[in-house]
Protein backbone atom coordinates (compact mmCIF):
# COMPACT_ATOMS: atom_id res chain seq x y z
CA UNK A 1 0.00 0.00 0.00
CA UNK A 2 1.47 3.34 -1.06
CA UNK A 3 0.32 5.33 1.96
CA UNK A 4 3.04 3.55 4.00
CA UNK A 5 5.74 4.85 1.69
CA UNK A 6 7.77 7.90 2.68
CA UNK A 7 7.27 11.22 0.94
CA UNK A 8 10.53 10.72 -0.98
CA UNK A 9 9.41 7.28 -2.19
CA UNK A 10 6.05 8.69 -3.28
CA UNK A 11 7.84 11.46 -5.17
CA UNK A 12 10.04 8.89 -6.93
CA UNK A 13 6.94 6.87 -7.91
CA UNK A 14 5.21 10.04 -9.13
CA UNK A 15 8.20 11.04 -11.23
CA UNK A 16 8.17 7.49 -12.60
CA UNK A 17 4.64 8.07 -13.92
CA UNK A 18 2.50 6.72 -11.05
CA UNK A 19 -0.25 9.34 -10.64
CA UNK A 20 -1.75 7.55 -7.64
CA UNK A 21 1.49 8.17 -5.74
CA UNK A 22 0.97 11.92 -6.09
CA UNK A 23 -2.64 11.48 -4.98
CA UNK A 24 -1.28 9.83 -1.82
CA UNK A 25 1.07 12.80 -1.27
CA UNK A 26 -1.86 15.18 -1.65
CA UNK A 27 -3.99 13.17 0.80
CA UNK A 28 -1.14 13.13 3.31
CA UNK A 29 -0.61 16.90 3.25
CA UNK A 30 -3.93 18.40 2.12
CA UNK A 31 -5.34 19.05 5.57
CA UNK A 32 -2.39 21.06 6.78
CA UNK A 33 -1.97 22.88 3.45
CA UNK A 34 -5.62 23.92 3.70
CA UNK A 35 -5.18 24.99 7.35
CA UNK A 36 -2.19 27.12 6.43
CA UNK A 37 -4.02 28.58 3.43
CA UNK A 38 -6.95 29.47 5.73
CA UNK A 39 -4.55 31.43 7.95
CA UNK A 40 -3.88 33.68 4.99
CA UNK A 41 -7.16 33.73 3.11
CA UNK A 42 -9.61 33.89 6.04
CA UNK A 43 -12.37 32.25 3.98
CA UNK A 44 -12.94 28.71 2.78
CA UNK A 45 -13.29 29.39 -0.95
CA UNK A 46 -10.05 31.34 -1.23
CA UNK A 47 -8.21 28.80 0.95
CA UNK A 48 -9.42 25.95 -1.26
CA UNK A 49 -8.24 27.84 -4.34
CA UNK A 50 -4.83 28.52 -2.77
CA UNK A 51 -4.47 24.89 -1.66
CA UNK A 52 -5.40 23.60 -5.11
CA UNK A 53 -2.95 25.99 -6.78
CA UNK A 54 -0.23 24.82 -4.38
CA UNK A 55 -0.65 21.17 -5.25
CA UNK A 56 -0.68 21.97 -8.98
CA UNK A 57 2.51 24.05 -8.61
CA UNK A 58 4.12 21.36 -6.49
CA UNK A 59 3.30 18.72 -9.10
CA UNK A 60 4.71 20.82 -11.92
CA UNK A 61 7.87 21.53 -9.91
CA UNK A 62 8.33 18.06 -8.44
CA UNK A 63 11.43 17.37 -10.54
CA UNK A 64 13.06 20.46 -8.99
CA UNK A 65 12.61 19.04 -5.47
CA UNK A 66 16.13 18.02 -4.43
CA UNK A 67 15.35 16.47 -1.05
CA UNK A 68 17.64 18.81 0.88
CA UNK A 69 14.68 19.65 3.13
CA UNK A 70 11.61 17.64 4.01
CA UNK A 71 8.93 17.57 1.34
CA UNK A 72 6.51 19.24 3.78
CA UNK A 73 8.89 22.16 4.26
CA UNK A 74 9.23 22.57 0.51
CA UNK A 75 5.46 22.28 0.05
CA UNK A 76 4.69 24.81 2.82
CA UNK A 77 7.05 27.30 1.18
CA UNK A 78 4.93 26.93 -1.96
CA UNK A 79 1.81 27.56 0.17
CA UNK A 80 3.37 30.70 1.62
CA UNK A 81 4.41 32.20 -1.72
CA UNK A 82 1.15 31.21 -3.42
CA UNK A 83 -0.91 32.73 -0.60
CA UNK A 84 1.10 35.96 -0.61
CA UNK A 85 0.69 36.26 -4.39
CA UNK A 86 -3.03 35.51 -4.10
CA UNK A 87 -3.51 38.15 -1.39
CA UNK A 88 -1.61 40.77 -3.37
CA UNK A 89 -3.84 40.12 -6.37
CA UNK A 90 -7.02 40.06 -4.37
CA UNK A 91 -6.36 42.99 -2.00
CA UNK A 92 -8.25 41.39 0.86
CA UNK A 93 -11.15 43.43 2.21
CA UNK A 94 -11.20 43.98 5.94
CA UNK A 95 -14.33 43.17 7.86
CA UNK A 96 -15.54 43.84 11.34
CA UNK A 97 -14.80 41.22 13.98
CA UNK A 98 -18.52 41.32 14.82
CA UNK A 99 -19.34 40.07 11.31
CA UNK A 100 -17.00 37.12 11.72
CA UNK A 101 -18.38 35.84 15.01
CA UNK A 102 -20.39 32.67 14.68
CA UNK A 103 -22.46 30.61 17.02
CA UNK A 104 -21.28 27.14 17.88
CA UNK A 105 -24.00 24.69 18.78
CA UNK A 106 -22.96 21.71 20.83
CA UNK A 107 -25.07 18.69 21.61
CA UNK A 108 -25.98 18.50 25.25
CA UNK A 109 -24.50 15.28 26.60
CA UNK A 110 -24.22 14.54 30.30
CA UNK A 111 -20.96 12.57 30.39
CA UNK A 112 -17.82 14.10 31.89
CA UNK A 113 -15.81 12.85 28.93
CA UNK A 114 -18.02 14.81 26.55
CA UNK A 115 -17.74 17.90 28.75
CA UNK A 116 -13.95 17.61 28.56
CA UNK A 117 -14.11 17.29 24.74
CA UNK A 118 -16.42 20.29 24.54
CA UNK A 119 -14.04 22.34 26.66
CA UNK A 120 -11.09 21.35 24.45
CA UNK A 121 -13.04 22.20 21.29
CA UNK A 122 -14.01 25.54 22.81
CA UNK A 123 -10.38 26.33 23.60
CA UNK A 124 -9.35 25.32 20.10
CA UNK A 125 -12.14 27.42 18.61
CA UNK A 126 -11.10 30.57 20.50
CA UNK A 127 -7.42 30.03 19.76
CA UNK A 128 -8.18 29.59 16.05
CA UNK A 129 -10.36 32.72 16.06
CA UNK A 130 -7.54 34.69 17.70
CA UNK A 131 -4.96 33.33 15.26
CA UNK A 132 -7.20 34.31 12.34
CA UNK A 133 -7.16 37.90 13.59
CA UNK A 134 -3.35 38.06 13.47
CA UNK A 135 -1.38 39.34 10.51
CA UNK A 136 -0.84 36.60 7.91
CA UNK A 137 2.89 36.27 8.68
CA UNK A 138 2.22 35.88 12.41
CA UNK A 139 -0.53 33.34 11.79
CA UNK A 140 1.70 31.37 9.42
CA UNK A 141 4.62 31.19 11.84
CA UNK A 142 2.40 30.12 14.74
CA UNK A 143 0.63 27.55 12.56
CA UNK A 144 3.87 26.10 11.19
CA UNK A 145 5.49 25.92 14.64
CA UNK A 146 2.60 24.54 16.69
CA UNK A 147 0.33 22.72 14.25
CA UNK A 148 2.94 21.82 11.64
CA UNK A 149 5.46 20.98 14.37
CA UNK A 150 8.24 22.44 12.28
CA UNK A 151 11.52 23.53 13.80
CA UNK A 152 12.73 27.12 13.61
CA UNK A 153 15.16 26.06 10.88
CA UNK A 154 12.41 24.42 8.82
CA UNK A 155 10.18 27.48 9.17
CA UNK A 156 13.11 29.68 8.15
CA UNK A 157 13.58 27.58 5.05
CA UNK A 158 9.85 27.66 4.29
CA UNK A 159 9.58 31.43 4.64
CA UNK A 160 13.01 32.28 3.23
CA UNK A 161 14.31 33.85 6.44
CA UNK A 162 17.11 33.28 8.93
CA UNK A 163 16.31 30.99 11.88
CA UNK A 164 17.03 33.81 14.35
CA UNK A 165 14.59 36.07 12.51
CA UNK A 166 11.93 33.35 12.75
CA UNK A 167 12.66 32.97 16.48
CA UNK A 168 12.10 36.70 17.04
CA UNK A 169 8.99 36.73 14.83
CA UNK A 170 7.59 33.69 16.67
CA UNK A 171 8.17 35.40 20.02
CA UNK A 172 6.44 38.57 18.81
CA UNK A 173 3.59 36.60 17.22
CA UNK A 174 3.02 34.78 20.53
CA UNK A 175 2.95 38.13 22.32
CA UNK A 176 0.39 39.52 19.88
CA UNK A 177 -1.68 36.34 20.19
CA UNK A 178 -1.58 36.61 23.98
CA UNK A 179 -2.62 40.28 23.83
CA UNK A 180 -5.50 39.46 21.48
CA UNK A 181 -6.70 36.62 23.70
CA UNK A 182 -6.45 38.78 26.81
CA UNK A 183 -8.34 41.60 25.13
CA UNK A 184 -11.03 39.39 23.61
CA UNK A 185 -11.47 36.85 26.37
CA UNK A 186 -10.09 38.63 29.43
CA UNK A 187 -9.97 36.03 32.23
CA UNK A 188 -10.52 32.99 29.95
CA UNK A 189 -7.17 33.73 28.25
CA UNK A 190 -5.24 32.60 31.33
CA UNK A 191 -6.73 29.14 30.98
CA UNK A 192 -5.99 28.95 27.25
CA UNK A 193 -2.29 29.84 27.36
Amino acid sequence: MQSKLSDIELIEHTLGGDQSAYADLVKRHQRFVFTLAMRFAKNREDAEEIAQDCFVKAYRSLQAFQGQAKFSTWLYSIVYTTAMTFLRKKRVDTTSIDDEMTCVQIENKPSAYDAHNIENKSRSYYLNMAIEQLLPDDAAIITLFYKGEQSLEEIAQTLGMEANTVKVKLFRARQRLKERLERDLKHEAKELI
